[in-house]
């Protein structure tokens, strides 16, 4: 079965975001004066062959240990695992 999962990669609270900062003080510059912060990350989607949701899920944290993710700077979520629908061969 194919499993679509959806991961975000955001730096952990403790890490600075420049990038956050510049997307906040424009924000404000433009009169969206109730920014209070902005946080930047990454959203991957992985598309992967799995027996379950479960085991779909074990394969992305996995993959996000081994590469998406720098484990010094940056905290992922998986936000969601679904089953996409196979078309018939």
């Amino acid at each position: 079965m194919t499993w679509v999962a959806e991961v975000v990669v955001q730096l952990k609270p403790v890490v600075n975001d420049p990038q956050g900062l510049v997307v906040r003080d424009g924000l404000r510059r433009l009169g969206f004066a109730s920014v209070r912060a902005a946080r930047i990350g990454k959203h991957i989607e992985l598309e992967v062959a799995a027996d379950s949701e479960q085991s779909a899920r074990d394969l992305v944290a996995a993959m996000c240990e081994a590469l998406l993710r720098n484990p010094v700077i940056e905290d992922y979520r998986i936000d969601a695992v679904r089953a996409t629908v196979e078309e018939p061969a």
